[in-house]
């Protein structure tokens, strides 16, 4: 009977699990969703080899630039735009599968524990499941799961899962002397799935870190001076240690020691309003907020919002931080005095805060996101498992069976609190995926839970706009770009929905002015919002959205030094003053301002981008002289110094990508110039 009990309670989690996520595949994109999938269709559907190296080495959220987790999205659409269902549906399978690899490794690490005493089986059995159970139903990872984009974060946690499971089958192997089949595991586990894990996301390389912290936390205090080890074998396993452990650990760690020196000393990007070094003193209130929500977890968070989290100033501002500090330097502390009492709760300390020391320390990230737990928080529920099923959380030779101690209503009451925390986690990931199912209430949602967060009211806002209620988006924007007068989204929503309603009035306009000339760098946003106004402009939804007061906007996002000091927001902004040129019918301007734009930072796509407007604006020879004049700076091209783009760009140069391009341009031009040859600028 047993023997099918525990494949129908593995099939009973898949099910439950997929029934509450459910109504959370019906959502739609999302945010970096935008930033990353377009890709897809950037260069024409992937359909070939060569599409396919484009797509998959077109990444720029790192510099590995995520080229497996890339891949990944090509079992759910070949070309953009695409529907999201597919999308999340493989995310969710993702998911499952990342659950069931958990049980697997918690099973294996309940076999090492138990040290053949085959009584406690079916503890540690149950107990695998149920933390991994936990882990998998845990609310605080619906954002991760039905962001699509996440996947990203979803792939590392696969990989290193395998890479674990296949590191102790080789450390087995050792054991016994079979030291062909303990380096062919040791290298699939700790090589190929940390190349995978890494090409998935930067933080897959964690994986050998994370196998140290199991070695030194877990195995180490729980080997049994019974069970022997071949003299062949741990000499291997003691040299795989050092090559695929140690080693790359230690580069990982120099790696964060490097960057960290580079920020202190040299500071960081201007796109963040903190230094390094509060950061580095902000991240452990962050930890410990992440650490509350994974143990005290809510239905409804903050989600995908972060930029209302406060950075600590100093050690005394806010009062929490050095608090939080001494807190996690205490949970690592306990974690070396534990790891042999407690090996289990060790383990998940460490392996906890070794997760988590690429995102939460000297590398330049945003403050907070929810997703970075998925991966740390794999191992977090065990010992709650182990406890709960009546599994020893120490080895079983230095403790009793708890079942041979514990009454019969001890045992029962810890299985009423085991199915009420499963309940009440199934319940409210229920609540919170269907919340992620329908994108209006998650908006307004998130701007209530998150009221000082100028992208949670932007979005709302927009949502607001979409719904037909502008002027409920205006009561929202209006206080918030009061209090935070250079956000730019909250000025270009709010000219968006006075708009809507058919006039902008002079202090919106002015204020949209002041956020302009003060903004920090916001990416692509601005060539995003302006692109779409110059395209609306012959027919604008109000007076004032014509040509003239986009060029007012402009001009003031073009006084601001914060964005000047930018090559890429250099060109965005020359760009767009050739755009207005052009809608003014001056292409002689136009030139000269896309000329301008193309010298800030000289790429193929960017000249090709602008002789194609030329052309299609009814400038052929204008268009043609500007691929003369990119042609003649071409040796001065933009390479990027490494990275995933650095590959991109040669692979481009390889299939002579923009070569051709180039070719099929200057024959359309061509032919487009002489059945207009009197093509003049118009005065």
């Amino acid at each position: 009977m047993r023997r099918f009990l525990y494949p129908a309670l593995y099939i009973l989690l898949v099910v439950l699990t997929v029934v509450v996520y459910a109504d959370g595949l019906r959502g739609t994109f999302l945010f970096d969703d935008f930033a990353n999938l377009p890709a897809l269709g950037a260069t024409g559907p992937v359909h070939d080899a060569d599409s396919f190296l484009r797509f998959v080495t077109s990444g720029s959220a790192d510099p590995i630039g995520r080229p497996v987790a890339l891949a990944s999205f090509l079992l759910d659409a070949r070309d953009w735009p695409a529907s999201p269902l597919p999308f999340k549906r493989t995310n969710l399978v993702l998911h499952v599968l990342n659950g069931l690899l958990l049980a697997l490794l918690l099973r294996r690490l309940g076999w090492a524990m138990r040290n053949g005493d085959t009584r406690l089986h079916p503890r540690y059995e149950l107990a695998a499941l149920l933390g991994a159970a936990l882990w998998l139903l845990h609310p605080l990872f619906v954002s991760t799961t039905l962001y699509i984009v996440q996947r990203e974060a979803m792939l590392p946690a696969t990989f290193t899962l395998a890479g674990l499971l296949f590191w102790l089958q080789a450390r087995e192997a050792f054991r016994q002397g079979n030291t062909s089949a303990g380096w062919l595991g040791a290298l699939l586990g700790l090589g190929l799935c940390t190349v995978f894990a890494t090409l998935s996301k930067a933080n897959g390389a964690l994986l050998p870190a994370l196998a140290l912290s199991i070695e030194w936390f877990f195995l180490k205090p729980i080997a049994s001076p019974d069970i022997e080890w071949s003299a062949q074998g741990r000499r291997q396993y003691r040299i795989a240690t050092l090559c695929l452990m140690a080693l790359p650990s230690a580069v990982v760690g120099l790696y964060l020691l490097h960057a960290g020196w580079q920020g202190i000393a040299h500071g960081i990007s201007g796109v963040r309003p903190w230094t390094l070094e509060q950061r580095l003193i902000t991240e452990p209130r962050v930890l410990f907020e992440y650490l509350r929500l994974l143990w005290l977890p809510h239905p409804y968070t903050a989600g995908i919002f972060n930029d209302q989290f406060v950075a600590s100033t100093s050690l005394r501002r806010p009062g929490t931080t050095l608090p939080a500090l001494l807190g996690v330097l205490g949970l690592l502390a306990a974690a070396c005095l534990m790891r042999r009492k407690a090996p289990a709760v060790a383990l998940a300390i460490a392996f906890y805060f070794v997760g988590q020391s690429m995102e939460s320390s000297t590398v330049a990230l945003e403050l907070y996101f929810e997703h970075r737990n998925y991966l740390p928080a794999l191992l977090m529920f065990w010992p709650l498992a182990l406890w709960l099923c009546g599994a020893p959380i120490a080895t079983a030779s230095r403790v009793a069976i708890d079942g041979e101690r514990a009454t019969l209503f001890g045992q029962r009451a810890k299985t009423i609190i085991a199915l009420a925390i499963l309940t009440g986690f199934a319940w409210m990931t229920y609540a919170r995926a269907d919340l992620w199912g329908n994108t209006r209430d998650q908006a307004l949602l998130w701007a209530m839970l998150n009221p000082q967060s100028p992208r949670a009211q932007a979005y709302a806002a927009q949502e607001e706009m979409a719904g037909g209620h502008p002027d409920q988006a205006i009561k929202r924007l209006a206080p918030a770009l009061e209090r935070n007068p250079d956000q730019v989204q909250l000025a270009l929503n709010l000219l968006a929905a006075r708009c809507q309603l058919g006039s902008i009035d002079p202090a919106s306009m002015q204020a949209s002015i002041v956020a302009l000339r003060t903004t920090r760098d916001t990416g692509n946003l601005l060539a995003s919002w302006f692109g779409r106004g110059l395209d609306q402009n012959r027919t604008p939804a109000c007076p004032q959205m014509n040509l003239e007061g986009i060029e007012a906007l402009l001009e003031a996002a073009m006084s601001n030094p914060r964005l000047m000091e930018t090559p890429g927001r250099r060109q965005d902004l020359y760009h767009l003053r050739g755009r207005i040129a052009l809608e003014r019918h001056q292409p002689a301007a136009a030139l000269a301002s896309f000329k301008l734009a193309l010298d800030q930072q000289v790429t193929p796509n960017i000249a090709l981008q602008q002789a194609a407007l030329l052309g299609s604006s009814g400038y052929p020879v204008q268009a043609l002289q500007h691929l003369d004049d990119y042609e003649s700076v071409r040796s001065q091209e933009f390479v990027p110094a490494f990275g995933m783009a650095r590959v991109h760009a040669w692979i481009l140069r390889r299939q002579h990508y923009w070569d051709k391009e180039l070719v099929r341009l200057r024959q359309t031009l061509r032919s487009d110039a002489q059945s207009r040859p009197s093509s003049i600028e118009s005065a």
